[in-house]
């Protein structure tokens, strides 16, 4: 038998996002943020992982069919975890880059898909990986870490 550190004792909230559904958009970044707050978070690693969650949130809403935003809160960091079922991303490097977009002229009327989520979630985060498949979703997990 190894010897296995014990794990921190850790926080987890997961929100489900429907597509489309721009009325609750925003709703699991606000309350990953209020958790943030409450946990004790620095202002600065608050804000960033708050614009992560949004843009994450916002990805889904806009370019799937649905799916789930989930947060661990651990003392050091949050790790957040974007899952969509959906078309994928065909380029990842592509849609990593600042104003691209696939977003339908009727979201972009409405002022999103403004091809700024995944370039904003990439400057705000310590650590990114992007995980997709063609006709199936979409994995981002994202972790934000308490500095101050």
């Amino acid at each position: 038998m190894k010897d296995e550190k014990p794990q921190p004792e850790c926080l987890t909230l997961q929100v489900p996002v429907v597509a489309m559904d721009f009325m609750a958009a925003g709703e699991g970044a606000s309350r990953i943020k209020q958790t943030l707050k409450k946990i004790g978070f620095s202002p600065q690693a608050i804000r960033r992982a708050a614009i992560c969650a949004y843009e994450a949130e916002m990805n889904i809403v806009i370019h799937s069919q649905g799916g789930a935003l989930t947060a661990r809160f651990l003392p050091e960091k949050v790790e957040l975890l974007a899952e969509d079922k959906g078309p994928g991303i065909p380029d990842i490097s592509q849609a990593m880059q600042e104003g691209y977009t696939t977003a339908t002229h009727k979201v972009r009327e409405m002022g999103f898909g403004a091809g700024m989520g995944l370039a904003n979630i990439k400057k705000c985060a310590e650590e990114l990986d992007i995980q997709s498949k063609i006709g199936e979703g979409t994995k981002v997990h994202i972790v934000v870490y308490n500095k101050v």
